[in-house]
C-alpha cells in the first residue's frame, strides 16, 4: 500500500511554476519555496494526534485540542533549511536537528558530514525536509538514521520528487509517508529530476550552479 500523497491544489501549481522558472530570482525563489512549505506542512500534518483542553478565553470557557506528542523537524543540509521557518510558523513547538549531507559528483550518491542527533529525546514523529526527491539516496540515509535513534513515525515532505527516487523510498520503507508538491517522471545522466527546477540549495542560497 502506497502512503505517497501528491498535493492537488490550485495554489501548488502556482507556485511550482515559480521555482520551476529559471530567470526567477533567488529572493522569489524562496518565498516561493517557503509558500510550497506551508501547502505541503498542512497536508503532511493533518492526522497528527491532539488532546483535549479547556482554555478560557476573553469572553468564556472553550474547549480544544493540542497536540499531543513531540515533533521534530529534520532539514537534510543545506536545501532543507528552506523549508524550516515556513514549517516552524505551523509548528512552534517543534524542535530542530540538522543532518548533513552532499552529494558526490561522480557517483551522484550521498556523503553525511553532519550528525548531531543524541542518544536520547527522539520525537514520537519526525517530519524529514528536502525540496527536492532525486534518487532518494539522501532521504534513505536520514530515514535510516531516525530509525536508529527511535523515531516512531518519520515523514517526508518535499516540493518535487523524481518517480525513481519515490519508488526507491516506497521499497524500502514502506511505512514512511510522502507528501510531495509535484512528481516528475525521470532523472538525467547526472541524476538531476527532469524538468525540475535545477539545484535547490544553490538557488535558495544564490551560490554559483555547480559551485
Amino acid at each position: 500500500m502506497s502512503l505517497l500523497t501528491k498535493i492537488d491544489h490550485p495554489l501548488v501549481e502556482h507556485h511550482l511554476c515559480t521555482v520551476r522558472d529559471k530567470s526567477t530570482s533567488c529572493s522569489e525563489f524562496r518565498t516561493a519555496i517557503e509558500r510550497l512549505a506551508v501547502l505541503v506542512g498542512v497536508y503532511a500534518t493533518e492526522d497528527l494526534i491532539t488532546q483535549p483542553t479547556t482554555i478560557q478565553t476573553p469572553i468564556a470557557a472553550a474547549n480544544c485540542h493540542k497536540l499531543a506528542m513531540p515533533i521534530g523537524l529534520v532539514p537534510i543540509l543545506r536545501a532543507g533549511l528552506g523549508m524550516v521557518h515556513p514549517l516552524q510558523n505551523l509548528l512552534p513547538d517543534a524542535s530542530v536537528w540538522h543532518l548533513g549531507l552532499y552529494r558526490n559528483e561522480e557517483t551522484a550518491e550521498p556523503v553525511g558530514y553532519y550528525d548531531k542527533l543524541p542518544s536520547r529525546g527522539a520525537p514520537s514523529v519526525a517530519l524529514v525536509l528536502d525540496p527536492m526527491l532525486a534518487t532518494g539516496g539522501s532521504v534513505e540515509m536520514v530515514i535510516s538514521r531516525l530509525k536508529s535513534w527511535g523515531v516512531n513515525e518519520i515523514r517526508v515532505l518535499s516540493i518535487i520528487a523524481a518517480q525513481p527516487g519515490i519508488d526507491r523510498v516506497e521499497r524500502d520503507f514502506p511505512d514512511v509517508k510522502l507528501y510531495v508538491a509535484a512528481i516528475d517522471p525521470e532523472l538525467n545522466e547526472q541524476s538531476f529530476i527532469v524538468p525540475g527546477l535545477g539545484d535547490a540549495g544553490d538557488r535558495i542560497f544564490d551560490t554559483p550552479q555547480n559551485g
